[in-house]
């Protein structure tokens, strides 16, 4: 990757539906070679998908639920279902398995309390849970879908790396 395909995946990730002469236009490039840069982005899976960002509220989905989860049980087939099991709930925006002292995190959107302990019950009746803690978010201060992308070297070309600091 490059400055462009760096300046090109800030734009898309603002608004997916500027046009590719748009989009070219902004970076410096006519339509065909902007166009295969995307398609190459795409390819290689740095572009997962292009989708609409709903506002939830607006849904009559107001209510956002942080859920923490504990298990006794780690085997595999435990996760293996419990995932699939999750996973099928369209409540559940994000679901993470953590390190530290959940488990488990989900991020769950339902329209209002009796949505949520209607969600809570199927959850908990799915497997065997050790502990099941719920946080409700009272107001959103920031939600984007943004990655913070790095600027690109002088040389042009981005390549990603790990860095380790010393005492972290």
């Amino acid at each position: 990757m490059d400055s462009i395909d760096l300046k090109i995946l800030a734009l898309l990730q603002n608004d997916a539906t500027l046009s590719i002469a748009t989009i070219g236009e902004k970076v410096g490039l006519s339509q065909t070679p902007c166009w295969k840069r995307i398609q190459r982005l795409e390819a290689d899976g740095v572009i997962d998908r292009r989708v609409a960002v709903l506002d939830p509220v607006k849904l009559g989905l107001g209510l956002t639920v942080f859920v923490s989860i504990e298990t006794s049980d780690h085997s595999r087939d435990w996760l293996e279902r419990f995932a699939s099991t999750v996973s099928a709930m369209p409540e559940v925006l994000e679901f993470y398995r953590m390190a530290g002292d959940v488990d488990y995190m989900l991020r769950v959107v339902v329209a209002d309390m009796q949505a949520y302990d209607t969600f809570y019950k199927q959850l908990i009746a799915t497997l065997p849970l050790k502990n099941v803690t719920s946080r409700f978010a009272m107001e959103k201060v920031k939600s984007t879908t943004a990655l913070p992308l790095p600027s690109a070297p002088p040389n042009g070309r981005f390549v990603p790396t790990l860095s380790v600091v010393a005492g972290e």
